[in-house]
């Protein structure tokens, strides 16, 4: 049996917008999950919602940011309290840790206000590139791959990637699709991750994208 032709990159890049448009069609209100009210709010719930479900952590913050409305409550809380305040979103020790330390860190370098640059964003305690990614996608518009765990598995099963590394994953993405689609398409895979390719029981056999699927296309 022959070999199959390896995809160049101008193919999957086409692949890629039929991908987009088949996923669209599927979720059209794909955006963030998190509730939130402002620029504090949307970085502590994704700070929050590490290794935890959008819901439960939209559960814990509307008590959370009763009791800490602003930077300065949080920068100045008690940390067992804010431990118990988040402890249903696991982990809670290491995100109470980071979400008070990155308070601090914005009071101090920042007044208070969440920087508009990866660079800046990285920098603050807890904020890995996936939560700045988000962050500066949400409020700023700034244009970007988020890689969580279902973009992560759903990537290397469409065949978008062969890495298991985020960064190496965010850099083969941003290759191959559009820049005005970056964060568009993270939500659009997360959405297909929880909804019909869960990583227990993917729903192939449902699935409108398994002719644009490499592990889809094994099983037809």
């Amino acid at each position: 049996m022959a070999k199959a032709k390896k995809e160049t990159l101008a193919q999957r890049r086409v692949r890629v917008k039929d991908l987009i448009l088949a996923l669209s069609r599927l979720y059209p209100l794909a955006t963030c999950g998190l509730i939130y009210h402002n620029p504090l709010e949307l970085l502590v719930a994704v700070i929050l919602s590490a290794q935890c479900t959008d819901v439960r952590v939209n559960l814990v913050t509307p008590a959370l940011f009763a009791r800490y409305p602003e930077v300065k409550a949080l920068a100045e809380a008690s940390l067992s309290e804010l431990e118990e305040a988040i402890r249903s979103t696991g982990f809670f020790r290491h995100k109470a840790k980071n979400i008070q330390l990155c308070a601090q860190a914005l009071l101090s370098r920042h007044a208070g206000r969440i920087p508009s640059s990866l660079a800046e964003m990285v920098k603050l305690p807890g904020v890995g590139r996936k939560t700045a990614n988000v962050v500066l996608a949400e409020l700023y518009g700034v244009p970007g791959v988020v890689v969580d765990t279902h973009v992560k598995r759903l990537s290397c099963l469409l065949g978008l990637t062969e890495s298991e590394d985020p960064v190496k994953i965010e850099q083969d993405l941003m290759k191959v699709v559009p820049q005005a689609a970056w964060n568009l398409f993270s939500h659009l895979l997360i959405y297909h991750g929880r909804n019909l390719c869960p990583a227990r029981r993917p729903a192939c056999e449902e699935c409108p994208l398994i002719k644009l699927c490499p592990h889809g296309r094994k099983l037809m």
